[in-house]
């Protein structure tokens, strides 16, 4: 049977769709094209003035600039409010031709920015600009698919913003890769960082207070510490002062100090990241917070595992929860003048540790308070295997009480559970009952 006359007249139809030329991206978002509108990728030509041009005759339309493939030298390049500007993901590429900036925002209810390669050609910033990128007052931001590269600062700043940076890759960049300050809701997703100087991620506020950003699925390596200290570089992920921040599902390796480190960040989750080979704490909340979960997180690797710490500066208040913590060694960045490297998991004031599993610790598998600094800590149900002693507690002058029940400790040659003083051990082993003190109840442990 032959095919209808309404039949046929359809598969004429599809067969001249097919034949036509396909819809380009530009006239499917009804985009300014900026060949067709005359700009010409050209190396050794500045051509701020033109994208300027374009990007506001855009913006006054709501209309994206399409950036074919290439590279465009701009300086001083400004994104007013409602910039869309998007190329070929790796192929079109804007880089800094010199000058006081490279590129900025400021006041914008929105920025778009995506498939582009942002390169810094290794000019140097003037000293008032502090990144590549600085966005200031965005309200909603969204950087998507774009590449940062070759600038001895930071690759993107971005001040009192919210939105998204997402599935962006960061390299060879001498400082932070995206410094986040005073955010209004930012999200921060799946992104890669590789090779940066002194930082990637931070999520800062100039005084403590509601942040809520979220920092999820990034893969970060090789974060460096070419400026030196003791903790403030070298992070690859650091929370400072923000509270509400949600970490999770990062896979972090070769930070050359901490992967996460929380300073004064309340009400933190900290979740389900892999953390390897980090050249002093994996994981840190330390300092005047209150409530941190640190849960399901992996670490192998690391001069000290996870640190609850500064109950002297109001640090307090967390639940530190089936993580796997291995490969702790002595070897730290620095001489530390404190508590010292060597330690699974350090714990002090007002906190649940459960569920663990603790192994290859050169030092304490657990640190259970600091001198007299212990308050309300239970201890339950961890796994301690192969270190030199399974739990340091403190039994200083009036700390408060704690609880260490139901662990498994094996391979432990100095001892199970040992109270100490400061640094010094001061008890024999106490899970074999060799004394009874009032601030603690240990009970139902298990030392092979």
């Amino acid at each position: 049977m032959g095919l209808s006359l309404a039949a046929g007249a359809g598969l004429l139809s599809i067969r001249e769709a097919a034949s036509a030329p396909a819809l380009s991206m530009t006239e499917l978002r009804g985009s300014i094209d900026a060949g067709a509108a005359g700009l010409r990728p050209k190396r050794g030509e500045d051509q701020t003035r033109r994208l300027q041009d374009l990007i506001e005759q855009a913006t006054r339309n709501d209309q994206w600039v399409f950036l074919p493939p290439g590279r465009y030298e701009v300086g001083n390049l400004t994104l007013p409010d409602r910039t869309r500007l998007t190329g070929i993901a790796g192929a079109t590429e804007i880089a800094f031709a010199g000058g006081r900036s490279f590129l900025r925002a400021e006041d914008a209810g929105r920025i778009e920015l995506s498939n582009l390669v942002f390169d810094g050609a290794g000019l140097a910033l003037h000293d008032d600009a502090p990144a590549m990128l600085h966005l200031f007052d965005v309200a909603n931001l969204s950087m998507e698919n774009c590449e940062l590269k070759g600038c001895d600062k930071t690759a993107l700043r971005v001040e009192r913003c919210g939105g998204r940076i997402e599935r962006c890759r960061v390299s060879t960049i001498g400082e932070f890769a995206i410094h986040a300050l005073d955010s209004t809701g930012l999200a921060v997703n799946a992104n890669t960082i590789d090779r940066c100087g002194i930082g990637g991620i931070l999520i800062h506020r100039t005084t403590a207070g509601e942040d809520n950003s979220i920092v999820t699925g990034n893969r970060i390596t090789r974060t460096g510490a070419t400026y030196g200290g003791t903790g403030q570089f070298g992070n690859a992920i650091n929370i400072y002062r923000a509270n509400g921040v949600i970490v999770s599902g990062n896979h972090i390796s070769d930070s050359a100090f901490t992967a996460i480190r929380a300073n004064a960040a309340s009400n933190i989750q900290i979740s389900d990241n892999t953390c390897l080979r980090s050249g002093e704490t994996a994981i840190y909340s330390e300092f005047g917070f209150e409530g941190a979960l640190v849960t399901g997180n992996l670490i192998d690797g690391a001069a000290n595992g996870i640190s609850i710490a500064n109950f002297n500066e109001g640090g307090r208040l967390a639940i530190v929860s089936s993580n796997i913590v291995r490969n702790i060694s002595l070897e730290g960045p620095y001489v530390h003048d404190s508590v010292g490297f060597g330690i699974g998991i350090g714990v002090e004031a007002d906190t649940v540790v459960s569920n663990n599993v603790i192994e290859n610790v050169a030092r304490w598998g657990m640190l259970i308070g600091w001198g007299p600094f212990l308050r309300n800590v239970s201890v339950t149900g961890n796994v301690i295997r192969n270190a030199k002693i399974g739990c340091a507690v403190t039994v200083a002058e009036d700390p408060g009480p704690a609880l260490i029940s139901g662990n498994v400790f094996d391979g432990t040659p100095d001892g199970a559970i040992v109270g100490f003083r400061w640094h010094d051990a001061a008890t024999k082993d106490l899970a074999q009952g060799a004394e009874v003190l009032p601030h603690l109840t240990i009970t139902g442990n298990r030392a092979i």
